[in-house]
């Protein structure tokens, strides 16, 4: 049988996982709730 607690002591999660994380928290990205609110406010430049 599988000691779960074990393996949960042996985990490392991925490098690649954290930079990922790390990029994307850093990143300021416009959604499309932001988009609507910019349209409803008038704030939308052409």
């Amino acid at each position: 049988m599988i000691d779960f607690e074990e393996e949960l002591k042996k985990y490392e999660p991925a490098i690649e996982v954290e930079q990922a994380e790390a990029d994307i928290k850093a990143r300021d990205l416009t959604d499309l709730t932001d988009l609507l609110n910019n349209m409803t406010n008038g704030n939308n430049q052409k």
